[in-house]
């Protein structure tokens, strides 16, 4: 269901984004009719691009116009390497590890690391998520939530021991691990 939906969104947006780009390109290479219908403080089509030059050459420096354009072009590759990775969606890869002919799910190894971490004494419930990184490198977050009364001191070296299992356990991967660490609270029931 989840996967449906993020295709559908992702359409969507491609969709309205596209139209946008139409709109606009068409708006820049016809110019008639917008101008009359914007504000007057608007500049007029096509002097825009004018108006660059005309700094430029108030300026004194005929750079300034190519290094401003280059500036954009790379800022315009960086944004969209930037959101190229982050809307990497479906499945994680498959990690490999020392094993010959052997992968594990990123989402069964999170789900082991998670029971393991509940068995620790002292700690109420637990929550994993390890996510592959760039080469040999895993992301491993660790949420725990501590029993009342238990003190993080005492847990703490049990949950080192669980986590430094797990990396071994991905044995060529480098786990980096957030472990964070809460409190149930002390819930009193209501009485109606």
């Amino acid at each position: 269901m989840w996967r449906a939906r993020a295709v559908a969104n992702r359409c969507v947006l491609a969709g309205s984004g596209l139209a946008v780009l139409a709109v606009g390109g068409w708006l820049t290479v016809t110019g008639t009719g917008a101008g009359r219908r914007l504000p007057s403080w608007w500049p007029a089509p096509g002097t825009v691009g004018r108006g660059l030059l005309a700094v430029a050459r108030q300026r004194g420096a005929g750079w300034w116009t190519s290094v401003t354009v280059g500036a954009a072009v790379v800022l315009t590759v960086l944004l969209a390497h930037w959101f190229r990775t982050r809307i990497r969606g479906g499945p994680s890869r498959p990690l490999s590890p020392a094993a010959p002919e052997c992968t594990v799910r990123p989402q069964a190894l999170a789900e082991a690391l998670a029971l393991r971490a509940a068995t620790v004494p002292g700690v109420a419930r637990s929550r994993a998520r390890v996510l592959p990184g760039t080469r040999l490198r895993l992301e491993v977050r660790l949420r725990v939530w501590l029993r009342p009364g238990v003190s993080p001191r005492a847990v703490l070296p049990a949950l080192c021991a669980v986590t430094a299992e797990a990396g071994e356990s991905a044995a060529p991967y480098t786990a980096h691990t957030r472990l964070r660490l809460s409190a149930v609270s002390h819930r009193v029931p209501r009485v109606r």
